[in-house]
């Protein structure tokens, strides 16, 4: 065991949430998650779910896996074989931080004892250098920062330094936060400035050593991170035959403007590349995110808010390469996009806040929640938009969610994030100038009771909704308010029409995709917004969703499955024709359709676009793409064909 970093004594709290920025550089400021308590409806719900089964699930298969075991190898407490990947050891650090975010929302008690367990369990790894990773330790200590582009030792303690600091800002407990702290020091006194050159081949520490620059005050953090992202693309890793890309390393990250290779890695490297600018302010850095993020958003994201559609290498693919049925979609894709565009959010950059807000509440409410079951304790790995009647299981794209993978990254992360939902509800800016006052931001559409931020009074704002299945949302204020604050409300994309009914009358949107109002003591604000059913097209580039049209309702995506279709309807025989009529209940919508099952050549000699003389028009159920494979596993599509 290492000697530990003394206790911090100094460094004032940070607030509990996932990104705290401390420079001025911040367009907004995040909210302590503690102040965001989310009540009922979609998100809260999940937010039970999670805390009452998924993290218990992911703590169960720490130990059935052998990521506890892998560690009491190392000191002697198991004779058991080393199990799982080499990067075995971030699965635990990451449900240490999905505990942590639940203690800071709830103030549970109920895994203290774990905490306690396996915390120690770590220290007593820990060499005195500061290291400790269990397959270097247990099965290759000749490799120790010798392979750094495959033996994820950084990546795992970005991991640790996630959950510690974490853990510290939920309720002081900084046990592991002496580890994490050993452990970073050992890679700056091998990598600092002056000292070797070296990065991990799985972007990840960036982030999180500018996270414990802001927890602990210690600029050598931020100097390291900073770095860690000169160096890339800089050729260090010795990348083989998977070539440069698939590391993002094939140039500096000031001129790597389009996503490539690995897509977990390439946003993890984002989100710690903005994480950087936040608190350096250097404008090149975000100009290439802002290309970054154009790059993504705009040509390689899927309607579900999913990325990577190559299986080989886990990759993005070209610009509009988007196959449907044979999507990767990595679940980590989309939670380390989640946390990439909320630094953006917060950055100010140039995409526009709104845009950043839609962007994740697409992905919360489509690709994250699809990834898990409605028990949550099963899971998909890869999230497809279209699944075949014939296809077969791969280990990483099963054809039905299963309780864990031998690559368990995604459930551990699922858990982490949820627990952590409520940090990207709001966040509230400074008024201008000096002058007193400021404003809250409200970005997702939740139920919720929101404290006012001291700037702004000292009162609650309670946000009452059914969304995304209601359209009506009613925003009231109790308590005190600041003179000059300010509430924004974001008014979606799709509903841009309407307007919030305040006691002064209706205010619309501004340009920036908010109602900007006054925040008035007792006062209620009230938005109606359009959810009808909409048909979606998809881009012209798209091959593979050409004279396809894809159905959505507010922020959510709707498919067919097979497990809903009356006998004898086939989903991969359906056609939309006419005007794609749609009825709509309360969740679930009904869509008529044709079937083409009587045309059974694969390239018939008929005229181009006629029907087959047997065809009949029925109308079939859709429900939300979050929900499908719970009935049963088969079929199904989001984006349908359309018969002109």
């Amino acid at each position: 065991m290492t000697a530990l970093p003394a206790p911090l004594t100094t460094a004032p709290r940070a607030a509990a949430a996932p990104a705290v920025p401390v420079a001025d550089v911040a367009a907004h400021r995040p909210l302590d998650l503690r102040s965001v308590r989310l009540t009922t409806g979609t998100l809260a719900d999940w937010q039970s779910l999670n805390a009452a089964a998924t993290i218990p699930h992911c703590i169960e298969n720490l130990e059935t896996s052998g990521v506890i075991d892998n560690l009491r190898r190392v000191v002697g407490e198991s004779g058991a074989e080393y199990r799982g990947f080499v990067f075995a050891d971030s699965d635990l650090y990451k449900v240490i931080e999905a505990v942590a975010w639940e203690i800071a929302r709830t103030g549970t008690t109920e895994h203290d004892a774990w905490l306690d367990s396996v915390i120690g369990l770590v220290a007593r790894a820990q060499e005195p250098s500061g290291y400790v990773m269990s397959w270097i330790q247990g099965v290759h200590p000749e490799k120790k920062f010798a392979e750094l582009e495959w033996t994820h030792e950084m990546y795992v303690l970005g991991h640790m330094v996630q959950a510690a600091v974490a853990l510290d800002r939920a309720n002081g407990r900084h046990d592991l936060l002496d580890i994490a702290r050993a452990f970073v020091d050992l890679v700056d006194r091998r990598f600092g400035p002056g000292r070797d050159d070296g990065i991990c081949g799985h972007p990840e520490i960036e982030t999180a050593l500018v996270e414990l620059y802001r927890h602990t005050g210690e600029q050598r953090y931020l100097t390291l991170a900073e770095r860690m992202i000169d160096l890339r693309g800089t050729g260090l890793l010795k990348v083989g035959g998977l070539g440069a890309r698939y590391f993002q390393d094939h140039a500096p990250v000031r001129e790597a403007t389009d996503a490539v290779g690995h897509a977990v890695r390439q946003l993890y490297l984002d989100a710690g590349v903005t994480d950087a600018y936040l608190e350096n302010g250097d404008t090149t850095l975000l100009a290439a995110m802002d290309a970054q993020w154009s790059s993504v958003h705009e040509r390689k994201m899927y309607l579900s808010g999913a990325f990577g559609s190559r299986h080989r290498d886990e990759a993005f693919g070209d610009d509009y390469e988007l196959p449907s049925e044979r999507a990767y979609a990595e679940t980590c894709a989309t939670i380390a996009d989640l946390h990439w565009t909320w630094r953006m959010l917060l950055a100010g950059g140039a995409a526009g806040t709104a845009r950043y807000a839609e962007t994740i509440e697409r992905e919360v409410h489509n690709a994250l929640a699809a990834s898990v079951d409605a028990t949550g304790t099963k899971f998909f790995y890869s999230n497809p938009l279209q699944q075949r009647p014939d296809r077969f299981s791969e280990e990483n794209a099963p054809r039905e969610r299963t309780p864990w993978y031998a690559c368990a990254c995604c459930p551990p992360n699922i858990a982490r994030t949820v627990a952590q939902m409520s940090s990207y509800v709001a966040s509230t800016t400074l008024a201008e100038g000096g002058q007193p006052g400021g404003e809250l931001w409200l970005h997702q559409i939740a139920a919720a009771e929101i404290d006012l931020p001291e700037h702004l009074g000292d009162g609650v704002l309670r946000v009452e909704t059914t969304y995304p299945a209601g359209a009506t949302v009613e925003i009231t204020v109790h308590g005190r308010v600041e003179p000059g604050a300010r509430l924004a409300v974001r008014v979606p994309s799709w509903s841009a029409a309407s307007t919030l009914a305040t006691p002064g009358g209706a205010v619309a949107a501004s340009d920036d995709g908010y109602a900007h109002v006054d925040l008035v003591e007792g006062a209620t604000y009230t938005l109606e917004l359009d959810v009808s059913p909409r048909w979606t097209r998809g881009h012209h580039k798209v091959d593979a969703i050409r004279g396809c049209l894809a159905l959505e309702r507010g922020p959510v995506v709707y498919c067919i499955e097979q497990a809903s279709l009356p006998e004898g309807a086939v989903v991969d025989d359906l056609v939309l024709t006419g005007d794609a009529a749609v009825e709509a209940g309360p969740r679930e919508l009904h869509v008529t359709v044709t079937s083409a099952a009587a045309e059974s050549e694969l390239y018939p000699s008929g005229a181009a676009g006629s029907q087959a003389p047997d065809a009949t028009t029925f109308t079939v159920p859709a429900i939300p793409f979050s929900t499908w494979g719970n009935a049963a596993p088969g079929a199904m599509r989001v984006w349908l064909p359309v018969r002109t």
